[in-house]
């Protein structure tokens, strides 16, 4: 089956050159840019297109027609989230405009525990993130380490200042679990992805959108470990310039010390998710930007 390789097209080149274009001529002029941009990758990505195509027509049951329309809309919203995530971390977000469900839950959660926010690529999980802020506590975003090395210096400069830590996965590090372990036990918040892992790592099978696919087990399992709650979060684009953040009310599931009733809830927390994410994608179809084999059925 064909896995995510732990890294992602494009790097540290095109994020400056849309912060050049930001701030000399506007997001305006960055979308249009972006039309040349997404006509590139429908011609020259062939597998991101296939991905895309493959969720569109077989998974959601769009017409052959409307898969690759919404295949063009998919890469353009793409391209949009990355530019807004640009603008955002440069200072200019005072023109965008937010809806917000379940930040009171989130609140409550800062305030008193702490916990673990799994999110999705869909939408844009760096506003989701750069929202968090408005929380008051410290945000620790989980990453693979190949993805941060290679905008890491433009993420250490565009989170300067700002109450986020990177917690990086190593194919062959487990440090990152003391990490997460002495976040949680500051009260602090874990951000991590609930949808993509590196070959070799923990996984669970599960129906997703009628048939299965392999999520990560790790993400589950930190919420039981450390006995906190765990709540899911994403913050979806509706229209040029205006986000929809959501989060789940968290949930806390008490650690099991049998290794059956382990697995039993980690199943259920991860039903839980897909439901979650399957009602967020059927309202936003051009916003799963997993640009891979997720299902292994693409011939």
């Amino acid at each position: 089956m064909p896995q995510w390789t732990g890294k992602t097209r494009g790097g540290i080149a095109g994020y400056k050159s849309f912060v050049f274009i930001l701030k000399y001529f506007g997001i305006s002029s960055a979308y249009f840019f972006l039309r040349f941009v997404v006509l590139y990758f429908l011609i020259f990505a062939p597998k991101a297109f296939k991905a895309s195509y493959y969720f569109l027509n077989k998974r959601l049951h769009f017409s052959p027609f409307k898969s690759f329309r919404y295949v063009s809309k998919t890469f353009y919203k793409l391209g949009q989230v990355l530019i807004d995530k640009v603008a955002f971390l440069s200072g200019l977000n005072k023109n965008y405009t937010f809806d917000f469900d379940g930040e009171e839950h989130l609140r409550q959660l800062a305030d008193e525990t702490g916990g673990v926010l799994i999110g999705v690529h869909a939408g844009s999980w760096e506003i989701a993130g750069h929202l968090l802020k408005r929380l008051n506590t410290k945000i620790n975003i989980v990453m693979f380490a190949d993805e941060h090395e290679r905008i890491e210096g433009f993420l250490t400069q565009m989170y300067k200042d700002k109450n986020v830590n990177f917690i990086l996965i190593g194919k062959n590090d487990y440090s990152h679990l003391f990490q997460i372990a002495e976040a949680l036990k500051n009260r602090e918040m874990i951000a991590i992805h609930g949808d993509r892992f590196l070959p070799g790592t923990n996984t669970l099978s599960k129906e997703f959108f009628g048939k299965n696919a392999l999520f990560p087990a790790g993400p589950f399992l930190i919420p039981l470990k450390y006995n906190v709650p765990v709540s899911f979060v994403m913050a979806m684009k509706e229209t040029s310039k205006h986000y929809h953040f959501y989060a789940t009310p968290p949930k806390k599931f008490q650690s099991p010390k049998n290794p059956d009733d382990r697995n039993r809830l980690v199943n259920i927390m991860l039903e839980e998710y897909i439901e979650n994410l399957e009602n967020i994608l059927m309202k936003y179809p051009d916003q799963w930007f997993n640009f891979y084999d997720f299902w292994g059925d693409i011939k």
